[in-house]
């Protein structure tokens, strides 16, 4: 059991945990969050003893094996599954003590406890999890040498993993995993033996991976039950509680109050309003949730252009004259929402760097819209920020005419206030760096957005501000994310890039998860369909009147939603004489719910239609 007992530590003056208590029973696995610099790492680092307590305690069972991951592999000549293997201290030891002990009796006990801690299986344990991790056989046994940091970093990832320590601390795990490796990860965590603490931002794997939620808000820790999203759910009627309570206690200060002051100066009431003091003296103040605004992301529009913005035809793309991808015939239009899926290696980046215009064709045919703007963001750009420069330089860079408020207030469109803009950039956060990266992607209000991993040092509330910036921009995007959670609420078209191709995959991210999960089978071929007649120009038409009609209903019936909500948010509404009246709008809310629902249902069933008539 770790218990963690009204502990306080503070950074420069700053309290990160002030009186702070959490018990984490043995065996759970654990989800912590909280927004970006609350203290997360640091609450880590305190359990690791690596900083001093200013109160407080933190236990956990006595020679409890306490593990994380390392900074990064070191670049030597030691392979990867050996790498790996060392990560077992017990068994390491117990082998080189085999091979030089002479006592009999010593060599029994060494056999006896290596069977105990089944190390004979320990090379296939440690080639499974790496495996998992993305590396092939014949890569485990290549130098740590041959691997970049990245692909370091899930050595050590996979050592720990192997260690199996009794709490294990994980750190933004999935950061430095692309899909494939994440949904392993989740799958690997939701059955780790011993007690886990993990902080992550991913809504996917804090899902599925944990039963319990460790929230780190206003310098306190609160245990919650469930996955994130039952988490948000129960913290949402908290807040919703404490807003009401709050407000039903101003306004009875406010009653209060206003007595003392008219009748304070008389005698008659001098009584009456000194024993409303006392009562005003005694109430404990009710502090309002203070909720971070959503930090959102202000996307510039871009011009409307003519279908398709891009097409390749028969086109290959590789690199020194060996291709990586060939005869790749896509089209991509202007409001395409395109999820990139496959494995790590198979081509998602190099095609993404082609549609960016930052790899030439080696062959075939590219056809882009002479106007066409192309954001691209990749995860390295943040590493090639200048360090010694504040964001306001990166930006007056590619707007040298502009005044500083206007620049200023780009950086505020994308959640980089005025205290971080003169801030240098080494000195900010991976968020800040993150959401600068994306400003200088969109500067110029491109046609066409290439984002691979956005949401890497991104918390889930600015998670969530990126998916309704992409949901509202009216460019094409092209996503490549270990983020299912994004994925699914952005992507509208998912292409599958294996083994030199690029298609359409016919499934969805549920049945590639699966796949994925299943051992790797391919999917099945979905049976050829008939060839059906094309659609008139008039029945397309029509098609997309009646598009049009179900989102004006929508519309209309989200706008009465709104109304009638802010009527039951009323207090007011639950007064004893307006019982009556708080059922019957709750009743109309409830037709309307339901209304929506079918409307949603039509639109759905409309847009189907328009799609399959339309090609």
């Amino acid at each position: 059991m770790l218990r963690i007992d009204d502990i306080s530590y503070s950074v420069a003056g700053r309290p990160l945990l002030e009186n702070a208590s959490a018990t984490i029973p043995e065996g759970h696995k654990v989800g912590i969050v909280g927004r970006n610099g609350t203290g997360k790492t640091t609450l880590f680092r305190l359990i690791r003893g690596e900083l001093a307590l200013e109160s407080g305690a933190i236990t956990l069972p006595a020679r409890a094996r306490i593990g994380g991951v390392a900074q990064e592999v070191p670049s030597n000549d030691v392979s990867l599954i050996d790498t790996v293997l060392a990560a077992d201290t017990e068994r390491s030891a117990l082998l080189a003590e085999a091979d030089t002990a002479t006592d009999g009796d010593r060599i029994a006990e060494i056999q006896m406890r290596l069977a105990d801690i089944d190390a004979w299986s320990a090379e296939a344990r440690a080639a499974t999890i790496l495996k998992g991790l993305g590396f092939t056989d014949a890569e485990q046994r290549q130098p740590c040498s041959d691997f970049s940091g990245g692909w370091r970093m899930r050595v050590a990832l996979a050592a720990v993993l192997f260690a199996q320590p009794d709490l294990l601390l994980l750190d933004e795990p999935t950061n430095y995993l692309d899909l494939e490796g994440a949904l392993w990860l989740e799958t690997y965590l939701a059955r780790y033996p011993h007690t886990v603490l993990i902080i992550s931002h991913d809504r996917g794997l804090l899902n599925r991976a944990v039963g319990h939620i460790l929230h780190l808000e206003d310098r306190k820790l609160t245990l919650y039950q469930g996955g994130y999203d039952t988490f948000a759910t129960t913290r949402a009627s908290r807040l919703a509680a404490a807003e009401s309570e709050a407000k039903k206690q101003e306004a009875r200060r406010a009653h209060l109050q206003s007595f003392v002051d008219r009748f304070r100066a008389k005698a008659t009431k001098a009584k009456q309003a000194q024993s409303r003091l006392k009562m005003l003296s005694k109430m404990t103040p009710i502090m309002r949730p203070q909720e971070a605004a959503l930090r959102a992301f202000s996307f510039p529009e871009p011009e409307e252009l003519s279908p398709p913005i891009l097409r390749l035809e028969d086109t290959s793309v590789g690199y020194d004259g060996t291709a990586v991808l060939s005869k790749l015939d896509l089209r991509i239009d202007q409001d395409d929402r395109i999820a990139l899926l496959g494995r790590n290696g198979e081509g998602k980046s190099t095609l993404s760097k082609l549609l960016a215009g930052k790899l030439d064709p080696m062959s075939g045919r590219m056809h882009a819209t002479s106007k066409l703007r192309v954001g691209y963001f990749a995860q390295h750009q943040v590493d090639e920020l200048h360090l010694d420069e504040t964001p306001l330089d990166h930006i007056r860079r590619l707007r040298p005419t502009e005044t500083p408020s206007r620049l200023r207030a780009r950086l505020g469109g994308f959640g980089v206030g005025a205290e971080q803009a003169d801030t240098l950039v080494g000195k900010l956060s991976g968020g800040q760096k993150a959401r600068l990266s994306l400003l200088l992607a969109t500067i110029d209000a491109p046609h066409m957005l290439i984002l691979d991993e956005p949401t890497n040092h991104l918390d889930i509330e600015s998670r969530e501000a990126l998916v309704e910036a992409l949901t509202a921009y009216s460019g094409a995007v092209i996503l490549v994310s270990h983020d299912m959670h994004l994925l699914s609420l952005v992507a509208d078209r998912l292409w599958l890039v294996k083994d030199g191709r690029v298609a359409p995959y016919e499934g969805d991210l549920d049945s590639y998860r699966a796949e994925l999960l299943s051992g790797d089978k391919p999917a099945k071929e979905p049976k050829a369909k008939p060839a059906k007649k094309r659609a008139t120009r008039d029945q397309i038409l029509a098609l997309r009147q009646e598009v049009r009609t179900c989102e004006a209903r929508i519309e209309k019936l989200n706008d009465m939603r709104d109304k009638i909500a802010a009527k039951l948010a009323d207090p007011a509404m639950y007064d004893d004489k307006n019982v009556a009246k708080a059922t019957e709008w709750q009743k109309k809310y409830a037709e309307v719910m339901d209304g929506l629902d079918r409307a949603e249902t039509l639109w759905l069933a409309a847009e189907e239609r328009l799609a399959e008539a339309e090609g």
